[in-house]
């Protein structure tokens, strides 16, 4: 499978974007697909996932109440809705797939497929 995640650019603080991330390829049913994020400097961090057959979702803390994950079968698409951005959520944005179809992880090491990722910018 490759991953095409889109939809990221600059933004004033309090403002809102959507991610997309495409997939070609077969995602199957107990895959998880995830957001990550990169600022410079720093480690990938866990953003939000979602898995594909129950439509189950996760969100890191620093998220939560303000980012919406969800997905389009047909589109073979997962989405990231982000309001009420902040400076700090400033980073490159990756989308993933779990390699374990069995149990969730927040760790960057257990997705694969990466894209190239997506500019987010948030001025303050």
């Amino acid at each position: 499978v490759q991953l095409q995640a889109s939809g990221g650019g600059l933004v004033q603080a309090g403002g809102s974007l959507r991610l997309s991330c495409a997939a070609s390829g077969i995602i199957y049913a107990n895959d998880f697909m995830g957001w990550f994020r990169q600022a410079p400097g720093k480690e990938r961090e866990f953003v939000s996932a979602i898995r594909w057959r129950n439509n189950r979702k996760y969100y890191a803390d620093s998220v939560k109440g303000r980012f919406t994950i969800s997905r389009d079968n047909a589109e073979n698409t997962v989405y990231l809705q982000m309001n009420s951005l902040k400076p700090e959520d400033t980073a490159i944005y990756f989308c993933g797939k779990g390699i374990s179809q069995e149990f969730f992880s927040d760790s960057a090491k257990d997705y694969d497929y990466w894209g190239p990722g997506t500019q987010v910018t948030v001025s303050s």
